[in-house]
């Protein structure tokens, strides 16, 4: 039997069809439309859709990013994949890498590994191109009859309402209106929603081109010896003297990622002065990609594009019955992988809070949560990459000093380590102010405070901790006690509980939860713990939950 050959996402496309909403004497009322068919859209998809919620998502063309585009996903971002279903696909195709090494000149002066401990299913990060992701997001969605995607389906229209939205929508049969409960606007950085709200993002923008080249090589190679490794250069040898700012030789700086298919991904800083579309000529790229590579490297241009960016965000991601999630909410410099990763994160927020205020499970204060705590995360996520550009970039002679002495001592001494800064890389932040959080009441040590996002473990009889958690709604860990997990279900019927025997087999999940014989964790549908307690009672179990959807 002949294989199917394999999908070419870079030019797979969509096709645009006629629906019976645009024959509507009235606008048709639908309870959530997603505008923009990216990784978060097509994330908060399928999310809400799994919870049992009809969405529409709307796209204004009908194919897929062009080039790589976002490549790091990272932990939590493959765990949530898990969650919705295409987790296996993206680990499988992706290039998996815990290792970075960081370069001064032409010298290694450190190494980092962002999962040294063992127990955990999923690796720190993956490389994957982004029209792989949302490919696959999108055959996923296809799987879900509660998903109604409708391609080269442009909103052009908004206007607020005190119970919906509504959407004037062009399409190639002419407009149409929708009206929605609510609006998810997952449309991007360049957010044509962000817009018809009359709202804007403010905050910092950094003088700096970048130049992204994803090249493919062509014959076995025998220069650099290449790893799946994340590898960033400061003032390399092979790139000295190439960035340049108001006609000042400035700092350098190189990253270089494995992609799946032999691709790999270079950045070049060039410097505020650098011509984009001359940088972005074959001509100028191949002499670069061979100063790192060597001369008698072969390989071909896959895609080139030259960047600039900002670390900026929204004053505020609800806005009546709109709510903004990712690029359209936020945006961060790419040093630390934050943006397609906070998005993701951004969509799981959502999606659980969306489904519980539609279902009638919670009230529609719920939501305002979500801009309060996802707020909360782009303000640290703007703070991390901020100080990795202005470390990477500096902007003073004195600036450039301090970080060259820096990354000089860092090869001996572990304490400047800590200061050399190519990009914290992206880690869910922890929800320590959040309304829906129950404080604690026991002594408890370690990370997995309330508003923490759940770790992973190996279980002796579930195969991995989060895997056995819900799907869809809160989940209730009890540890080692039977008597508590039939405390736990009795207060509360609707939770899903997972019994975690205190045994060796179970030791690291013992371990990372502090666990002792009765010990209990709620957790949300997003994983995030929202409580814990040594031995809890009924009252407090049920008081937890209400809290967490803002019901009491």
């Amino acid at each position: 039997m002949p294989s199917t050959p394999a999908t070419n996402y870079q030019k797979l496309s969509f096709p645009a069809t006629h629906h019976p909403d645009q024959d509507a004497t009235t606008p048709v009322r639908r309870p959530v439309v997603v505008v923009g068919a990216g990784p978060v859209g097509l994330a908060l998809a399928v999310d809400l859709a799994q919870q049992g919620q009809p969405v529409v998502v709307l796209d204004n063309d009908n194919t897929l990013s062009t080039g790589s585009r976002a490549i790091c996903f990272a932990k939590r971002t493959l765990e949530i994949f898990d969650r919705l279903g295409c987790g296996d696909r993206m680990v499988d195709k992706g290039v998996s890498w815990n290792v970075g090494k960081v370069f001064f000149k032409s010298e290694e002066v450190y190494r980092f590994d962002l999962l040294p401990e063992p127990g955990h299913e999923r690796p720190a990060f993956i490389n994957l191109q982004q029209y792989y992701v949302e490919g696959f997001l999108a055959e996923r969605a296809a799987q879900l009859p509660l998903i109604d995607i409708r391609w080269n389906h442009a909103v052009t229209g908004l206007e607020q309402h005190a119970d919906f939205a509504r959407l004037t929508i062009q399409t190639s049969d002419g407009p149409y209106q929708l009206d929605a409960d609510y609006v998810a606007a997952c449309d991007g950085a360049g957010s044509a929603m962000r817009k018809l709200a009359g709202l804007e993002s403010k905050g910092r923008s950094f003088r700096d081109r970048f130049l992204i080249a994803d090249i493919k090589l062509t014959a076995e190679h025998s220069g650099l010896e290449l790893k799946a490794e994340r590898w960033f250069w400061f003032d390399p040898d092979f790139h000295r003297n190439q960035s340049v700012q108001d006609g000042k030789i400035t700092s350098s700086s190189v990253l270089l990622h494995m992609q799946p298919d032999g691709v790999w991904r270079i950045d070049f800083q060039l410097g505020w002065d650098a011509d984009p579309v001359e940088e972005k000529k074959p001509e100028n790229i191949i002499p670069r990609v061979k100063a790192l590579l060597g001369e008698d490297a072969q390989f071909e241009l896959e895609w080139a594009s030259v960047y600039t960016f900002s670390c900026l965000r929204m004053a505020r991601f609800r806005h009546g019955r709109v709510l903004f999630a990712g690029d359209s909410a936020h945006g961060v410099s790419p040093f630390g992988a934050r943006g397609a990763n906070s998005g993701v994160q951004d969509a799981e927020n959502l999606a659980w809070k969306l489904a519980a205020v539609l279902q009638g499970k919670a009230p529609d204060a719920l939501l305002d949560s979500y801009g309060a705590e996802r707020e909360y995360a782009a303000d640290e996520n703007i703070r991390n990459s901020t100080r990795a550009t202005d470390f990477i970039t500096p902007k003073s002679e004195i600036s450039r000093m301090f970080r060259d002495a820096t990354l000089v001592l860092s090869k001996r001494h572990a304490f400047a380590r800590v200061l050399v800064n190519s990009g914290r890389l992206s880690v869910p932040a922890i929800l320590h102010d959040s309304p829906l959080n129950s404080a604690d009441t026991d002594s408890f040590s370690g990370p997995m405070v309330p508003g923490a996002a759940a770790v992973d473990a190996p279980l002796a009889d579930a195969g991995w901790l989060l895997r056995a958690c819900s799907r869809t709604g809160f989940t209730a860990l009890v540890f080692g006690d039977a008597a508590a997990a039939s405390l736990v279900a009795q207060a509360d019927p609707s939770l899903h509980v997972v019994q975690v025997p205190l045994t060796t087999a179970n030791s690291r999940a013992v371990q990372r939860y502090d666990a002792q014989p009765g010990t209990v964790y709620l957790l949300r549908p997003d994983q995030h713990v929202c409580a814990r307690w040594r031995t809890p009672s009924a009252a407090a179990i049920r008081g937890a939950c209400q809290r967490a959807l803002a019901t009491n």
